[in-house]
């Protein structure tokens, strides 16, 4: 896992992202420059790896996958008015909110390029693996911002959402990286599979720091979510646990936006606290997780070669075997 680490950041390192007009490519460099974690260039190397590929086979489209998830984040940021992104101002606070359209505009395209610098016989089918996978990407963050205004959303809605927003894209890098390298159908399917039950995991983890985090570490302010009234897997859970007078009170918490939203957040969190909506969401973490290892295993290569990935839900959810 650190070689591809390490693989990806040379990747990072070695790609010119400043382009004329300056102020249309700066945000785009700020951006990608910022780090991460850089989970779906890594899963896409990994799984290509997995198959015998090498990493100058997929260079341009782990580039790719991550310009498009950039995209994504630098307007999904703008629509969530999010002031911080990986610990550093947004690029709608450091510029302003055009130029974050415009930017992430860009970043679109140049997914679309990267992908289409490197010829292989499977393209087409690369190529409408990632259109499909940015068309669910918006659909779920269409349905993230319905929920917002819906009063019956359940878990099987939020589960639903939370797969087309985050997962697929997991599953994509993923699927992505097989078909480079001519991986057998059943692998790639049970390779998506598993990118799609460690997605689910990874934004269930991202809803419990929303609320638990340290933002030195999250490198966002907590509590946001309750801030915008999101419906998370933590409110769901909660309406569908409480009592009738904590019911009452966490809908008309999640129903106003009062000027002191500290205080709003502390008094969810100390009914969250009264229900115990910590475990219960590290349950389904747990669940998911252990659905996407069963998935890892099926696949029909050697052990070591599935190590990387092992390693990375290791990092994901900070388990020791």
């Amino acid at each position: 896992m650190q070689k591809l680490l390490d693989q990806v950041k040379q990747l990072f390192e070695e790609e010119q992202f400043i382009h004329e007009p300056r102020e249309l490519y700066e945000p785009i460099e700020y951006t990608l420059r910022l780090g991460g974690k850089r989970i779906r260039p890594v899963m896409l190397l990994a799984a290509n790896q997995m198959f015998g590929g090498e990493v100058e086979q997929v260079r341009y489209a782990a580039i790719g996958i991550e310009t498009f998830h950039n995209f994504t984040l630098l307007h999904d940021d703008l629509m969530d008015k999010s002031p911080l992104r990986r610990g550093k101002p947004t690029v709608y606070c450091k510029w302003d909110e055009n130029t974050a359209i415009l930017s992430g505009d860009t970043m679109y395209a140049l997914a679309w390029r990267y992908f289409l610098r490197q010829p292989h016989p499977h393209l087409q089918e690369i190529l409408n693996c990632f259109n499909e996978t940015g068309i669910q990407v918006c659909e779920g963050q269409q349905y993230d911002m319905n929920f917002e205004h819906q009063t019956n959303v359940t878990i099987a809605d939020y589960l639903m959402m939370i797969r087309l927003k985050t997962a697929v894209l997991l599953a994509g890098a993923l699927k992505i990286g097989a078909l480079y390298a001519n991986a057998p159908a059943a692998d790639v399917e049970n390779l998506y599979q598993f990118g799609i039950h460690l997605g689910l995991a990874f934004q269930l983890q991202d809803d419990l720091l929303d609320g638990y985090g340290d933002v030195a570490v999250f490198g966002k302010k907590t509590g946001q979510d309750i801030r915008d009234n999101k419906k998370t897997y933590l409110i769901l859970k909660a309406l569908e646990l409480a009592t009738p007078r904590q019911k009452e009170e966490l809908e008309h918490l999640f129903a106003t936006t009062p000027e002191d939203s500290e205080a709003k957040v502390t008094r969810v969190l100390e009914i969250y606290g009264q229900i115990g909506i910590r475990q219960h969401v590290q349950e389904a973490i747990q669940k998911e997780f252990d659905l996407a290892q069963q998935h890892l295993q099926a696949i029909q290569v050697q052990q070591a070669q599935k190590r990387p990935l092992e390693e990375l839900m290791d990092a994901l959810f900070e388990r020791k075997k």
